[in-house]
């Protein structure tokens, strides 16, 4: 699934992920990942159903849904970059 909305393009296409983006936001800047190695992130991604907000071609923003697809989901790692804090991005629907 992908929707474009207003030059952000919100996706589920894992080959559209930045591991890298994700690892140093979640390692430097959350409080609940602090310092997580790359490689847990990498997994984590593999293992989840991964959602990712991009602009132009940069992440900005992602959360995952750690699942069974059936009866159970957490919703986990939820970020958006500050710089684009406060615009609606992280709402359950497009603005």
């Amino acid at each position: 699934m992908e929707i474009e909305d207003h030059g952000f393009i919100f996706s589920d296409d894992k080959n559209k992920i930045d591991p890298i983006a994700i690892h140093h936001y979640l390692s430097t800047q959350s409080y609940w990942a602090e310092n997580i190695p790359l490689e847990i992130v990498k997994r984590s991604i593999e293992n989840s159903l991964c959602f990712g907000i991009y602009k132009d071609t940069k992440q900005i923003g992602f959360a995952r849904w750690i699942t069974d697809k059936a009866t159970f989901a957490y919703l986990a790692d939820v970020y958006v970059e500050e710089i684009y804090r406060g615009q609606g991005l992280s709402k359950s629907s497009c603005r």
